[in-house]
């Protein structure tokens, strides 16, 4: 196989930018490096491609070796010609090649085996030559063997057609071709095992074509089979299929043998292929429904990471709970914990004067400006309570609802334990409640992302393909928005490319002993940094007080010179960029021929690009750039919703399916896939995102139930 050739055909890139890819992966550089410092090579090619293209350069090169495998298995066996050659180099997918292998694998004892012992071998070869001058029953007589139990004709032909069967079934173009067929007209079909009602009655009576079933409807008829709710099979016409593999075997129909071949090839099919391909396309069904939700989960994922934080704000972190209180944490601008506290403004105890006083006493004592309700538990009696008090203060506080999802995790890990051993458990998950609004991403990163709940079906995935997929996520979104190597926790260090949580905690004990780091350079002399880790990281992380105006930019050490032999050209100086003058860099930049100018300096136009971005916002947060989070001051209730009612709304999940709308009603509302836009979308996510703002309008509500149905409103 052209593995190169193959990626560029999938991933519809050159074959120049798959080679020159597959290279700087191989020479061990890290996926972000790649994207942001080598785009000369890649042609720009972008982290999420690069990751897909690793992915599938890793699948290639074990289909490659188990080519090799299977040539070499059957040469050792002294079978392998030129056509099995021919073939085995020809096959695109495991699948066809584990077809070619079949006949020659190692098999336990089968019917088919135990006739071939009993000496019925030639009887079958004989069966299917369908010869009009042979007397099959006769010949049958022939290969009695008591001692094999072959003591009829009847059991002879009925061990020759066992042969046959296995024969059929041991065909590599018979069962790509049933394959084929099977995934274009087959329908996935399930009942209801139980006459109970159910999440899953939607499956009861129900089945869909292999070919257009969407993803989160094939997890979702899974996980009722493997709960026992669902019996479910793949639904095939197979007379159709035994009557082209019938117009295979038989050759001459009015011979004596034709209808032993006849029986022997559905029995081939009925008995061995078709269970065999039903397993194969419930599993290729599976792996694809996986590979999406897994695709659907890292959106989500980088979309909640990426989220803008607010800063220079002093927050309120307020954990909601009933019998055992509302947890409060106050942090400063920085996320340093000024004060903890506990209410009781939720039943049963309804201490809500007492609360209120406690609470406007800490939000005036350290001036607070916002409040971060976690939507959890009591949330929504706590967004009522909040948002009552905050009608008697004399100075402006707003609130927010976050998501808190994963904050329990959080608070009762080893790392909580250590960042903060003064508090219990349910005080910690206040203070990450609080700082998940100051900056998600440093917050969140802490936390095993399967635990932060905007995936889909994400238990029915494979745990280590969501793992490495959402591994690569963070440390696609933390590199891209870099680290401040004297602040940054270990946790967020751990995340930045090249670097691994012994490495990070190197860097924090070196930060300690040395007060802080002064340059970028100064990272070679951490424990464990050597010029590979440096070249890999050095880029993403910053030193805003380093002499080196560049190291607080994402400028790579490595195009310093280039740099500034750009500010030269276009009038600057290096006190100019400290200064933050030259908002003009970019104009200058564009009166001039990109090209000519990027090699004069010695460097590719895309780098040039990059470069010029860094000098006209030294530091920038990519996520500044984003619309802010939804602040609140007032609290409603799912039965203040009327029909036509428009909010404007966060995106906070987004399945295939639609997207989960917080409107600032506790419950978020769904914008079904058919009401995002008024053409045809065929994935939400083609339309928003998590974090999103977006307008929409209210269409249905049912409070018993507490659904709420949205349209989004362009």
């Amino acid at each position: 196989m052209d593995v190169i050739a193959k990626l560029a055909e999938e991933l519809k890139i050159r074959a120049s930018q798959a080679e020159a890819a597959v290279k700087l992966i191989d020479e061990g550089n890290t996926i972000p490096f790649i994207a942001r410092y080598r785009k000369e090579a890649t042609g720009s090619l972008n982290d999420e491609i690069l990751r897909e293209l690793g992915e599938k350069l890793e699948s290639y090169r074990a289909l490659d070796a188990r080519r090799a495998d299977v040539r070499r298995l059957i040469d050792e066996q002294g079978k392998l010609t030129l056509e099995l050659e021919e073939a085995i180099e020809k096959a695109q997918t495991l699948a066809e090649l584990e077809d070619i292998y079949r006949p020659y694998r190692p098999k336990r004892r089968t019917r088919a085996s135990i006739a071939a012992e009993a000496g019925l071998g030639p009887l079958a070869e004989l069966m299917l030559e369908q010869r009009r001058d042979v007397d099959i029953e006769a010949e049958a007589e022939r290969f009695l063997n008591p001692e094999k139990k072959i003591e009829t004709a009847a059991d002879a032909l009925n061990g020759a057609k066992d042969i046959i069967a296995e024969q059929v079934s041991d065909n590599a173009e018979f069962r790509k071709w049933i394959r084929e067929y099977t995934a274009k007209n087959g329908k996935l079909v399930s009942r209801a095992k139980t006459e109970e009602d159910s999440v899953y009655r939607l499956y009861y009576d129900y089945s869909e074509p292999l070919a257009k079933i969407p993803s989160h409807r094939v997890l979702a008829i899974n996980r009722g089979e493997n709960e026992g709710v669902l019996s479910v099979k793949v639904d095939v016409d197979g007379d159709y299929i035994c009557t082209w593999l019938k117009g295979q075997t038989l050759s001459a129909k009015d011979s004596g043998s034709s209808k032993y071949v006849a029986e022997a090839t559905e029995d081939g099919y009925e008995r061995l292929i078709a269970p065999s391909v039903q397993t194969e396309m419930r599993n290729m069904l599976t792996d694809s429904a996986q590979e999406q939700a897994i695709k659907v989960f890292g959106e989500n994922l980088k979309n909640l990471l990426m989220l803008p934080p607010v800063r220079g704000k002093r927050v309120m972190g307020f954990d909601p709970a009933y019998r055992t209180g509302c947890k409060i944490a106050v942090v400063d601008e920085i996320g340093n914990v000024l004060d903890t506290a506990v209410v009781y403004p939720t039943p049963p105890q309804n201490k809500t004067e007492e609360a209120k006083e406690k609470l406007k006493r800490l939000i005036e004592k350290h001036r607070v400006d916002i409040i971060s309700i976690g939507n959890g538990t009591a949330s929504k009696e706590s967004e009522i309570f909040v948002a009552g008090m905050l009608k008697e203060l004399d100075r402006p506080v707003s609130y927010i609802m976050t998501n808190e999802a994963g904050a329990s995790v959080y608070s009762a890990s080893k790392l909580a334990a250590e960042e903060f051993p003064q508090f219990d458990v349910s005080l910690r998950s206040a203070v990450s409640i609080a700082r998940r609004l100051q900056d998600p991403l440093a917050e969140l990163v802490k936390i095993d992302p399967k635990a932060i709940g905007v995936g889909q079906y994400q238990h029915d995935c494979d745990a280590k393909a969501l793992d490495c997929s959402l591994a690569g996520v963070v440390e696609s979104c933390v590199s891209g928005v870099g680290a401040d190597l004297n602040t940054a926790s270990a946790s967020l260090l751990a995340h930045i490319a090249g670097i691994n949580s012994k490495i990070a905690k190197s860097i924090c004990e070196y930060r300690a002993s040395a007060k802080r780091f002064r340059t970028r350079a100064e990272l070679l002399k951490v424990k464990g940094i050597g010029e590979k880790a440096y070249k890999q990281c050095v880029g993403f992380l910053r030193v805003p007080e380093s002499a080196e105006v560049l190291d607080n930019t994402s400028v790579h050490p490595e195009s310093y010179g280039a740099a500034y032999a750009l500010l030269e050209k276009l009038g600057y100086t290096a006190e100019d960029v400290r200064a933050r003058k030259i908002k003009d860099v970019r104009a200058r930049a564009d009166g001039k021929n990109a090209q000519k100018l990027a090699s004069e300096i010695g460097i590719g136009v895309p780098t040039l690009n990059d470069i010029v971005s860094e000098l006209e916002k030294p530091g920038r947060d990519p996520r500044d750039e984003l619309p802010p989070q939804i602040l609140r001051t007032d609290a409603m209730d799912i039965s203040c919703l009327k029909q036509g009612m428009e909010f404007m709304g966060t995106v906070r999940n987004v399945a295939d399916f639609g997207a989960f709308v917080d409107i600032g009603v506790h419950q978020d509302g769904l914008v079904h896939i058919s009401k995002l836009a008024k053409r045809f979308v065929k994935r939400a996510s083609d339309v928003v995102k998590v974090g999103d703002i977006i307008k929409v309008r209210v269409i249905d509500v049912d409070v018993a139930k507490k659904r709420i149905s949205l349209e989004k409103i362009d």
